[in-house]
């Protein structure tokens, strides 16, 4: 089971075309959730005998955090002052959502992580290489669709990347997956990308245009900022 928590919420953004990278975002609304622990089991068994059992459990996992959500917003013309002479309203959402441990990015550094950044993100958050959760264990797959970030095109298929449950069922990887997650980095930090969706059935089978899970340290009393950017197109 990935996450500590859920967090359901929806995202306003301009879209200024002096700056054509992508953009904060203002949080609108947000809920967060955890799972719900399941009941001890009883056995009740004779004085005398003995029983093998085979036991199943559901632990939830610290190490990781998970956000799904909506996004809405517009295209603009504006000047370096924010004043718009112009908006366009968007009836289909395109587009990525980011999310970063830095609150500035260089976009025009923007590229794929390779295995020596995810590392370096790894140290970063404390998580050991032998977890069977590491980051590089988890994007173990490069494949993804294509887009572009900013001014860069990201080619398909070329950063590591995984696609989020759909209907509480794990994708088969696949360039045309719904709800893609792609580790970008822009030479000094890790940015999560997710790839925005219009509206189709999410993990929970509810309507989201985004999925992504991001890491943590796994220590509650200490959570992990991440900084959310979005582009729109």
């Amino acid at each position: 089971m990935f996450g500590l928590c859920t967090i359901v919420f929806v995202i306003i953004i301009m879209s200024e075309i002096i700056n054509a990278d992508p953009t904060g975002v203002s949080v609108e609304f947000n809920e967060t959730l955890n799972y719900s622990i399941q009941p001890a089991a009883a056995i009740t068994t004779a004085g005398g005998t003995f029983t093998t059992l085979r036991l199943n459990t559901t632990t939830q996992n610290l190490r990781w955090k998970a956000y799904a959500g909506n996004i809405s917003g517009k295209l603009t013309l504006d000047d370096g002052a924010n004043y718009t002479i112009y908006d366009w309203s968007l009836a289909l959402i395109a587009g990525e959502v980011y999310a970063s441990r830095n609150s500035s990015i260089n976009w025009a550094n923007i590229n794929c992580s390779n295995r020596t950044s995810v590392y370096a993100e790894e140290n970063a958050m404390n998580i050991s290489e032998g977890n069977p959760d590491t980051i590089n264990r988890t994007f173990i797959n490069k494949i993804h669709k294509q887009f572009v970030s900013g001014s860069r095109l990201i080619v398909n298929s070329t950063c590591p990347a995984i696609a989020t449950y759909v209907n509480d069922t794990a994708q088969a990887p696949a360039e045309n997956a719904t709800f893609q997650e792609v580790l970008l980095n822009d030479g000094a930090s890790m940015v999560y990308a997710t790839l925005l969706e219009t509206g189709l059935d999410g993990f929970n089978k509810q309507k989201y245009n985004f999925q992504l899970i991001l890491p943590e340290k796994g220590i509650p009393s200490a959570p992990t900022t991440y900084y959310f950017f979005a582009e729109l197109g």
